[in-house]
Formats: structure tokens, C-alpha cells, sequence
């Protein structure tokens, strides 16, 4: 019988602290395989070899192809596997948390199962929108009306800046074809948003229900996380595409890939990870510091950090 040679599974106290390895690993049009304790990473380039132990989350785009060696491995030590749309702006699937700790999805059930707690929360995410302004003391009616208002504003504001005609937020779930083009490319970044905040809190481990503003639905998390950058990345591209739009543009595809762009420095990400910390109230020694190290298909170069390139 042959014996085959390969990397033991870790125990658990044998794997890297997460402070020490969360990297947002992006691959996509690309075929990946174990050698020992590392992946490969291969396409019409070559083949890139990644060690496990720096990964924390891979993410896994279009037209990528994984041995079941390969999962085995990441699963083994620990590592996150995300199945995401270009550029990882739709979550479609995932694997287990990046971590086997729950202190984060801990945290987040006692602060959301707790009336008190889980409108410190609430309070939290609407001052971080509204800026220099104390809402300590809003309950969450004024709050929601506050922050409604705020939005009908930076809509009128945004129609001016772009001189779009602009009514009201008007969409259908089903129907995506009813609405006018500045809100359906509303709807295809909000959509997009949401994959790239349910990416990063599956990653952590939290859950993707437990919503502190919204509620009732499996990704009321999402939402919440997600409404906290709409003013800033969605509202002002939706309207900027929107006027310079063409009868026959994919309005749709179009927003999905602005939104990707804006992606590519994973700034984004990296600012969701310390939102939910901050959120969570995770102190300084618990905090996770994300890296974003990402793998291109053909718009930039491999990033040297803690890879070996090797020739195919």
C-alpha cells in the first residue's frame, strides 16, 4: 500500500493567530492544487505557490477550478473558502469561518439578544453616519427618521451634481427591468455591496442574520454593515452612471463593475473589518488587522508579498 506524504492536520493550538494571517486572497480564471503544506495557484502565467498558514480568507471568482487536495488542506489549517462573483462582489457560498473561535459570533449574540446593548449597537452604526453629531439619546424611530431624511437628501443632491431626473427609490425584487436606469443601477451595486459585506462577516465568523437595525431576514447583518458605506460608494456611482448612460448599456453589468474597481485596492475590506470590530466592541489586543493580498486575472501584477513564484 502506498503511503502518501503530505502535511498533518494542525491541531488546534498549532495554527497561526488570526492577527497573523488574515489575507483576502482573490483568484479567479485560474486552476488551484495542494503541493505539501501550500496551494498552487496556476494560469496561462504560471503557477504561483501560496503557504497556507498566510491565508486567511481565499476567495474563490469566476472560471476558477479547486481540488478537493486543495480544500482538504485550507480546511485543515484553518483557512476560509469564499465562492464570490468578479472581483468578489456577489457571495455565492462558503466554506467553514477563518477562524475556530466563535468570540466574534459570541459577541454579536450577546449584543443583539440584549434590548439595551442592541441599541448601543444601532446608535453606533447611525453616528458613524452621522458625522460630529450625538445620537446617544435618539430612540430608534428618530434614528430611522433621521437617517431617511438624510438619504432622500443625498438623492436630490446626487440628481443635481449628475442632472438626473430622479422621483423616488423605486424598485421591484422581481422585476428589475420595471425601474428606471438610476435605480437599477442602485439595485445592481446595493446587490454587489451585499456580497462583498456578507464575504467578509461569513470570513469572520459572525452570523449574517443577527441584525442590529434590520431583522427578521438571513442577511439582516448584511444589510446593516452595508448601509454603512451607501452614501460614500452605491448612491454616487448609481447616479454618476446613470447620466452618462445609453439606451442600449447594461445598466446592471455596468454598475456591478464600477463597484469592482473601486474594490481593487481592498481598502473597502479592510475598513469592514475594523467597522465590525469596532462595532463589536473587540478591544485592542483581541483587534484583527486584515491585509488584503489579491491575485489578478489580467488587470495587475502579483502582489511579492509572502509568495514564491515558481516556474510551470
Amino acid at each position: 500500500m502506498s503511503k502518501i506524504i503530505g502535511a498533518k492536520k494542525m491541531e488546534l493550538n498549532e495554527l497561526p493567530r488570526i492577527s497573523d494571517r488574515v489575507s483576502f486572497i482573490y483568484v479567479e480564471h485560474a486552476k488551484i492544487n495542494r503541493i505539501d503544506s501550500s496551494i498552487t495557484v496556476s494560469d496561462y502565467r504560471g503557477v504561483v505557490t501560496i503557504p497556507c498558514a498566510i491565508i486567511g480568507v481565499l476567495m474563490l471568482g469566476p472560471g476558477t477550478d479547486i481540488s478537493h487536495r486543495a480544500i482538504e488542506i485550507l480546511g485543515d489549517t484553518g483557512t476560509s473558502v469564499i465562492w464570490v462573483g468578479e472581483r468578489g462582489v456577489r457571495y455565492y457560498a462558503h466554506g467553514q469561518s477563518l477562524s475556530h473561535s466563535t468570540k466574534l459570533l459570541e459577541k454579536q449574540a450577546k449584543l443583539v439578544s440584549n434590548t439595551k446593548t442592541r441599541l448601543d449597537v444601532a446608535r453606533k452604526m447611525y453616528a458613524m453616519r452621522f458625522k460630529n453629531e450625538d445620537v446617544s439619546k435618539l430612540t430608534m424611530q428618530q434614528l430611522r427618521g433621521r437617517e431617511g431624511a438624510r438619504i432622500r437628501r443625498l438623492y436630490r443632491e446626487q440628481a443635481t451634481k449628475f442632472k438626473v431626473e430622479w422621483n423616488r427609490r423605486d424598485y421591484k425584487i422581481h422585476d428589475f427591468e420595471s425601474s428606471n436606469v438610476v435605480n437599477q443601477a442602485l439595485s445592481a451595486a446595493n446587490v454587489s455591496l451585499y456580497g462583498v459585506c456578507h464575504s467578509v462577516i461569513v470570513a469572520l465568523g459572525m452570523s449574517p442574520g443577527l441584525g442590529f437595525v434590520h431583522t427578521g431576514h438571513d442577511k439582516s447583518f448584511v444589510y446593516d454593515i452595508a448601509d454603512l458605506y451607501k452614501a460614500e460608494l452605491t448612491i454616487p456611482l448609481a447616479f454618476s452612471l446613470a447620466a452618462e448612460a445609453k439606451d442600449n448599456d447594461d445598466i446592471g453589468q455596468l454598475a456591478r463593475l464600477a463597484l469592482r474597481d473601486k474594490m481593487l485596492d481592498g481598502k473597502v475590506m479592510q475598513k469592514i473589518v475594523t467597522d465590525l470590530q469596532y462595532l463589536m466592541n473587540v478591544s485592542e489586543d483581541e483587534k484583527i488587522n486584515a491585509d488584503i493580498i489579491e491575485l489578478w486575472d489580467d488587470k495587475g501584477e502579483n502582489t511579492k508579498y509572502g509568495i514564491n513564484y515558481t516556474e510551470e
